[in-house]
């Protein structure tokens, strides 16, 4: 959660983590860019988005008018804060970046603070989300660009055969616990589907894999 400064000798660490922020009220503070893509990516995630700024982008208003969030045109209040699971701050103003920062960190409320991560309590990390698989890169805020191309390589990688084997192999496990008690036999039967190739299980489809396995 959020805390006071690192002590100068401290190198910051950042401990990789998913969240589920599912109907969770996050707030981004701003009205551009910045902000426009801390929406979209909080919403991809089924976020519940708030945004707080006295001016906001066509793009933000448009998301409003369609009823996925909900925004503030003015300024930034304390109360903004109440009961918000995360928070970023992207406003152009460093006074009211570090103002939210501390009002947060009192609150025990993480904040991502835009272009300044010795404000973090925690950075956001270049993702990749194609339906329930999600990859997510980050060089602990060094340097963006790298995360960014490294993001593009993987996704070059990441083809639909890898998204049926999750659904398939998903249902497959979820099948697999509720019908085998012994969990030493459902790890053997794990460790043998590790060792098919993803291509052959894709083939084969669901009901095949089943049957293989007599479920």
């Amino acid at each position: 959660m959020s805390s006071g400064p690192l002590k100068s000798h401290t190198k910051r660490a950042y401990y990789p983590i998913f969240l589920d922020v599912t109907e969770k009220p996050c707030l981004v503070l701003g009205g551009g860019n910045v902000a426009k893509r801390k929406v979209a990516m909080l919403l991809r995630f089924n976020a519940r988005v708030t945004v707080v700024s006295p001016i906001v982008n066509d793009a933000i208003l448009k998301l409003a008018q369609d009823g996925r969030i909900e925004i503030h045109q003015r300024p930034y209040a304390l109360q903004d804060l109440d009961r918000c699971a995360l928070v970023f701050a992207c406003t152009d103003d460093n006074a009211v970046n570090g103002k939210v920062r501390e009002e947060a960190a009192v609150r025990n409320i993480p904040v991502n603070v835009a272009d300044c991560p010795q404000m973090c309590d925690f950075i956001v990390p270049s993702i990749i989300k194609r339906k329930d698989l999600t990859i997510a890169v980050s060089t602990s805020g060094e340097l963006p660009l790298l995360s960014r191309k490294l993001r593009e390589k993987i996704e070059e990688i990441i083809t639909d055969d890898y998204l049926e084997y999750l659904a398939i192999i998903g249902k497959f496990r979820k099948r697999l616990m509720t019908s085998v008690s012994d969990t030493r036999k459902r790890s053997m039967i794990m460790a043998k589907i590790d060792e098919m190739d993803i291509r052959d299980v894709v083939t084969a489809g669901l009901s095949k894999i089943e049957n293989m396995f007599g479920l």
